[in-house]
């Protein structure tokens, strides 16, 4: 055995605060793909074939490794119980499995007696794992094909389990569940069984095309995660009613690419410590090299969170559930809320570690002393080593610079400062141009027509008396728009917070007699009315409840592409293929504006009010406008068909690197200085308009272009805590739906269940902050729950792909939109 001091030098790449090489041990052969064992103070490993070596991971010098002999074959599988007293651990091979009492052998040590262990099961075959019951009373034996429940305490086979169709590599008891395991095989599957009588619950198909080997059972989202030989996790529910749905399918690899990536563009890996670090911002770099496999060894919880508690700021992030993946290569951290990594520890990246490719390992549970144990067998040589990690040391080498330091400005989604006399946004440069134009409407002032002041003109400069021929613009009346009796009573009433999403069918509509895709929808802020734009050119006004005869709002050449509302509600935006903008009143069905062809060289692809109804942002090409407006409907009696109202362009705003913006967001319902822009290179880049530039830029969002940006906006009737109007979300087709942070720019969960291959679907956040709901290819809605990243209600019903969601803002309810263009309305 080695010691840590001749095996770690920090000139050398080996920095002893983050990872550090207790102890190393050669063996006579080869301990390479056996199942090795950690608990809170113990490791355990074999030695020399058929010895069971047990090592106290504290510090203190007086523990030497227990050595328990008992196996005549090789010991190939080694678990701790479930319990701290006493702390049993079962070791197997192809001739005994044996269960030790650690406490009892260790007293038998000091009495200078031999330990001696109980035989619960003979000559069962080649083992690959072993597990204990969450009370210590079975054990799992997963012997080739098969799985034996064997008593703990004497020789007895409880039950055998037969179904797979190749050996066995993991089985992991449902703590949740009564009577309940999980087993994964090489034959790429995996089945629930019902232990206690041997009968099998569930069987999943066949998901991958390479062995699964490792299993973890996620107690707190009840979850199982299998990892197979090419570096793959699956994430499957065991939630009641979730039929063992898949949740997520992960790729290591590509993950490690991204993470590698990120750290890669960052600025601010420069500025990074020689004492904090491990390595080089070169040796961040990720290579590439030829890898002949990837395989997840071990999937285990990682106590990040106590680590990082008193050490950087309380962030969701930091929160989050993670797990450590090891692998042949290095241990991987990754949060199971984003599925994205934390942190990587290759071991490559250390020279002076004993072992650079990892045949088996086993990770602590839990970190003591803010460090959690790692042992590992060599693939290639003879050798098992020991490591210590210090968590936080290792996600601060990282990740400080790039989200924990606090140095940079922290962007706010509500106006936190004074408006800047420099922003495009002060209103003083415009006052001249828009804030007179109310002088327009006041009555024309008398004239002298002849030289004489006492004399008044004949009156041929004022306006006529008479009420004069006006042409019908409108079939419909203004009663068609709705004032609503229920509106006066909604008003009064605050939004409720529902246990429970709006599911519940109650209303189809079809917007057109022809088959026509319904592009976007949006309620008024009263929740009174819902906007929908259609792919035939027009735009309908529907009362919320899908009742009556919708108002028609025509005049647009293409189809509608965005729809927006005013704040005061007395306005809707529309923007088109046509490269028009139209601003229309809702009143009368007119359109109060319209800008035209020659201003826009692209469609408009995103319209909306902005800043309490100040501006309008409108997105055309890699640019978005901000334009100042005003609005006046009267009509000259002479001039009648020339429109008084007038708009000017601010200023525009160029997305970096883009072609195309492909979705614009901002918030109109408060102050707010932050524009958010997404566009056809993957990036999402965030804009502050009272400095007027950007801010902040997130390459690769994801894997596609962003459809659609979606901020959690509230509503007139709900409230909620000022950091919670920071998070937005972001959805792109075959890629999901991603939750951000504006204040840390991060991803902090990812929501997967739904279909989106082909056709955008649109994404919508109720307005309590708690519902995401989703559109999806397979007919159906979707709606997830904010804390969970697998869908908790599916809505059928549709007869086409659902494109666009929308939740009402002052009830529970939610409408879809399909692709033939029928309306659903679902409530509580």
């Amino acid at each position: 055995m080695e010691s840590p001091e001749d095996l770690c030098f920090p000139e050398e790449g080996c920095d002893s605060s983050i990872v550090l090489e207790k102890q190393v041990f050669g063996s006579q052969v080869s301990e390479s793909h056996v199942q090795l064992a950690c608990s809170l103070h113990y490791c355990a490993f074999p030695l020399n074939g058929n010895e069971l070596c047990i090592l106290d991971t504290t510090d203190d010098p007086e523990h030497q490794p227990l050595h328990l002999i008992g196996h005549h074959h090789s010991i190939t599988a080694v678990a701790f119980g479930s319990k701290v007293s006493p702390l049993l651990i079962c070791s197997a091979s192809s001739d005994y499995v044996i269960v030790w009492d650690l406490d009892a052998c260790m007293k038998k040590v000091l009495e200078g007696l031999m330990p001696q262990g109980v035989v619960i099961g003979t000559l069962l075959g080649m083992v690959l794992y072993v597990r204990f019951s969450p009370d210590d009373q079975t054990v799992a034996v997963c012997a080739g094909n098969r799985i034996y429940m064997l008593n703990a305490k004497d020789e007895a086979i409880l039950a055998e389990l037969e179904g797979h169709l190749a050996p066995v590599t993991a089985a992991e008891f449902c703590t949740w569940e009564k009577n309940i395991l999980i087993s994964v095989s090489e034959d790429r599957s995996f089945k629930v069984w019902d232990y206690c009588t041997g009968l099998l619950i569930y069987q999943s198909a066949v998901i991958t095309a390479f062995p699964l080997l490792s299993l973890f059972i996620d107690d707190e989202n009840k979850q199982i995660i299998t990892g197979c030989a090419d570096g793959q996790l699956w994430i499957f529910s065991l939630s009641r009613g979730h039929q063992y749905r898949c949740v997520v399918h992960i790729n290591v690899q590509k993950e490690r690419e991204k993470f590698y990536n990120k750290i890669g563009k960052s600025e601010h890996l420069d500025q990074i410590q020689n004492s904090s670090k491990a390595y080089t911002s070169n040796d961040l770099r990720y290579e590439e090299t030829v890898e002949s496999s990837f395989p997840v060894l071990q999937i285990e919880h990682c106590d990040k969170s106590a680590n990082l508690e008193d050490e950087v700021p309380s962030f969701s992030y930091a929160n989050a559930r993670c797990l450590w993946i090891g692998s042949s290569t290095g241990l991987f951290i990754i949060n199971m809320a984003n599925f994205e990594l934390e942190a990587i520890l290759h071991f490559r990246d250390f020279s002076a570690l004993s072992i650079q490719s990892a045949g088996s390992c086993a990770i602590m549970k839990k970190a003591v002393s803010g460090k959690v144990c790692c042992v590992l067998t060599s693939m290639f040589e003879n050798r098992i080593a020991l490591l210590e990690v210090n968590v936080a040391a290792l996600l601060r080498s990282q990740q400080n610079e790039l989200h924990l330091s606090g140095k940079e400005k922290r962007l706010s989604v509500i106006a936190r400062c004074s408006l800047l006399p420099t922003s495009p946004l002060c209103l003083k440069k415009e006052k001249n141009i828009l804030g007179n134009r109310k002088d327009i409407k006041s009555s024309v002032k008398d004239q002298p027509l002849v030289f004489h002041n006492k004399i008044k003109s004949s009156g041929y400069t004022s306006a006529p008396q008479m009420t004069m021929f006006s042409p019908k613009m409108n079939t419909k009346p203004k009663s068609s728009v709705p004032k609503g009796k229920k509106s006066n009573k909604r008003r009064n009433e605050e939004y409720p917070l529902p246990k429970s999403p709006p599911t519940k069918f109650e209303r189809q509509v079809t917007v057109a007699d022809k088959s026509t895709s319904v592009c976007c929808i949006q309620y008024s802020g009263d929740g009174e009315l819902l906007a929908c734009g259609l792919a035939d050119k027009t735009l309908l006004a529907f009362k919320s409840n899908l009742t009556g005869t919708p108002t028609v709002y025509s005049g647009h050449d293409g189809a509608v592409n965005s729809v927006g509302w005013s704040l005061d509600n007395h306005w809707l935006v529309s923007s088109s293929e046509d490269r028009t903008l139209r601003i229309w009143s809702v009143s009368s069905a007119e359109p109060a504006l319209c800008l035209g062809k020659e201003l826009f060289h692209k469609p408009i692809r995103s319209a909306q009010f902005y800043y309490i109804d100040t501006f309008i942002l409108l997105s055309c090409g890699a640019e978005f406008y901000l334009l100042r407006y005003y609005l006046d409907t009267s009509k000259d009696e002479f001039k009648r068909y020339k429109s008084k109202s007038i708009c000017k362009s601010i200023q525009k705003f160029r997305m970096t690197s883009t072609v195309e913006i492909s979705s614009l967001s901002a918030v109109n319902e408060f102050y707010s200085y932050i524009v958010l822009a997404a566009g056809s290179n993957r990036a999402l880049e965030v804009f502050d308009l009272n400095v007027g530039c950007s801010a902040a830029v997130i390459t690769d969002a994801h894997s596609r272009s962003v459809h659609q940006i979606c901020q959690n906006k509230g509503s007139a009737f709900s409230s909620q805590q000022c950091e919670a109007y920071n998070l937005f979300l972001t959805t792109a087709i075959g890629d999901g739906i991603k939750l951000w942070d504006l204040r840390t720019l991060r991803c902090e969960r990812r929501f997967e269940g739904h279909s989106s291959r082909c056709h955008p679907c649109g994404i919508a956040v109720s307005p309590c902050g708690q519902f995401i709901a989703s559109g999806s290819e397979d007919k159906c809605a979707y709606i997830y729950e904010k804390h969970s990243s697998t869908y908790s209600h599916k809505l059928t019903g549709h007869t086409e792909s659902v494109i666009n969601v929308a939740f009402g803002p002052s009830f529970p309810q939610l409408t879809t939109a399909t692709l033939d263009g029928k309306l659903h309305l679902f409530l509580p």
